[in-house]
């Protein structure tokens, strides 16, 4: 076993188990994805931690970061993709998100706004034979409404808002999940569930830190006197 190999069943078997993470699936393509090859190559050596990395800086010089082990496995688990679904991800960074839904999906598209990242992205998936798995470009805030409607739309990074127009592209019965940002540096996970044409739910799941996507910040208000 190499030591990426070692790390990989030691994030398994002490961070997901041990932090609800129940799904086999999930945890059988978390023992398989080398999560090494999704972050530059000064940090492998980080790949393995419960924290979230910064893998690069898109072309408007935010910076991005793959989401920790855990909170990617429970977000993911907490969509309950299945087989016949087809997924959005909003925010491809490195593309681990999508190699890790790619298992458990019909087909996936990932979105990106800035073309290198995407494109290196593609390349990454390419290589691990992950041919139901598509990069796209676009403004990350508007979705990819082109491939839509959507099973499921996961956002891979926190938000403060969540545009309307996210919901619009979801099929009856999707669901959308995400970290929101509730103040104080406090993320929670949420599961939004379509039903008609509204959103039917939203449940609360778990406490979760993830960075900022581009794109969702809530808006400043100015007051005058």
């Amino acid at each position: 076993m190499s030591e990426f190999q070692h790390q990989r069943f030691n994030m398994v078997d002490s961070q997901l188990r041990t932090n609800q993470v129940t799904d086999h699936r999930i945890l059988r393509a978390m023992m398989d994805i080398p999560r090494e090859n999704f972050v530059p190559e000064e940090l492998r050596g980080l790949a393995y931690m419960d924290q979230d990395i910064l893998v690069d800086r898109d072309r408007e010089g935010a910076d991005r970061y793959m989401m920790s082990p855990v909170t990617i496995a429970r977000l993911t688990q907490l969509a309950g993709i299945d087989a016949r679904d087809m997924v959005l991800i909003i925010g491809c960074t490195s593309g681990y998100a999508a190699a890790l839904i790619a298992r458990l999906a019909d087909s996936v598209v990932c979105l990106e706004r800035d073309e290198r990242m995407s494109e290196a992205a593609a390349r990454r998936l390419e290589e691990l034979g992950c041919d139901n798995a598509a990069t796209v470009t676009g403004l990350l805030e508007e979705g990819y409404s082109k491939e839509g409607p959507y099973d499921v739309i996961l956002l891979n990074g926190s938000v403060e808002v969540i545009p309307q127009i996210l919901f619009d592209q979801l099929k009856d019965n999707g669901r959308l999940v995400v970290v929101q940002e509730a103040g104080n540096g406090v993320g929670r996970a949420h599961l939004y569930r379509k039903i008609g044409e509204d959103v039917g739910e939203n449940r609360v799941s778990f406490d979760a830190f993830a960075h900022l996507l581009p794109g969702f910040e809530r808006k400043s208000s100015f007051t005058f006197a």
